[in-house]
């Protein structure tokens, strides 16, 4: 099999690297040519210089995973492809795109014969070594044209992957994923920090996280992660305490909105990324001088 992997950031050129050790002959395109002539001197990986050079390089059906940042620099590589392909080929979008986007995608490029898969992947810098999980949504002739890429990915040829429903259904299945993470995560900060806070008891916080590895309800790959790193650090003082959004939380709650479906947790898990950031700052000062308006109570100066 033959393919073409656009943007070979951290994720896209550890997948390069997994398809090709897979026995995928891959050609890789990224703005920056530096990683592509490294995994060209390491895997054997072949290299193009453009989006027009892969699809003249590629024998037909041409089929090309993009693997770069949602919006602006997918749409326009979608566009440009769009333009170059010809009936058959496929686009496989395995960035985090707006399920909604991918739609909108899907049908345009279908209005040239061309198809399109929207696979949501997770997996993060240990996929090469772990592989992906693969949710990925399109119609199932092109699922079948990808289908040796995606056994190679995945953890094992029959597990980590699986076509979830049509165009959109990969990258919406990813999405709730992600905010189901961001759950998982604030509850995991919360617990430790309470046990961190009971300095009566002096909490080994590694022991703990370790223990609770082994047949505990709350095991979890984010628990193994924890633990390897509270092992070497417990206090996290060199650490500033501000928590990123990549979007798809954001999407998440909007789809709860959207459908009047109760996601409380999902929510606040949100809403606390956004308060790490600063943005309950200029609240909190209000709440202050509303106490002291009311009550005299002291304000603490900056």
């Amino acid at each position: 099999m033959q393919m073409a992997m656009i943007g070979l950031g951290k994720m896209g050129a550890n997948m390069a690297r997994r398809l090709c050790r897979g026995g995928i002959q891959v050609m890789g395109f990224n703005r920056s040519p530096d990683i592509t002539q490294q995994l060209a001197k390491e895997e054997g990986m072949q290299t193009a210089t453009s989006l027009a050079d892969i699809v003249q390089q590629l024998p037909s059906p041409r089929i090309i995973w993009l693997m770069l940042p949602s919006g602006e620099p997918t749409e326009n590589a979608i566009h440009e492809l769009m333009n170059l392909l010809q009936a058959g080929d496929l686009i496989i979008d395995g960035g985090n795109s707006n399920y909604h986007d991918s739609q909108r995608r899907g049908q345009l490029l279908s209005q040239h014969d061309i198809g399109f898969v929207d696979a949501g992947t997770s997996g993060g810098v240990w996929g090469l070594q772990n592989g992906y999980c693969l949710m990925v949504g399109g119609e199932a002739n092109y699922i079948k044209l990808l289908t040796p890429a995606l056994k190679v990915l995945a953890p094992a040829e029959d597990r980590g992957w699986a076509h979830v429903g049509p165009v959109g259904a990969g990258h919406f299945t990813k999405m709730i994923h992600n905010g189901i993470e961001y759950g998982m995560m604030q509850a995991f900060a919360e617990g430790f920090s309470l046990m961190k806070g009971k300095q009566e008891f002096n909490l080994d916080l590694a022991q703990i996280s370790e223990l609770w590895r082994h047949s505990s309800v709350v095991r979890s790959w984010l628990l193994d992660l924890m633990a390897e790193f509270l092992n070497e650090d417990q206090q996290l003082d060199k650490i500033a305490p501000y928590v990123s959004d990549s979007g798809e939380g954001r999407w998440t709650v909007d789809e709860a909105t959207a459908q009047g479906t109760p996601a409380p947790v999902l929510a606040m898990a949100l809403h606390m990324r956004f308060a790490s950031q600063g943005n309950a700052d200029y609240g909190n000062k209000l709440l202050s001088m509303m106490r002291n308006a009311f009550g005299g109570h002291t304000v603490k100066d900056n």
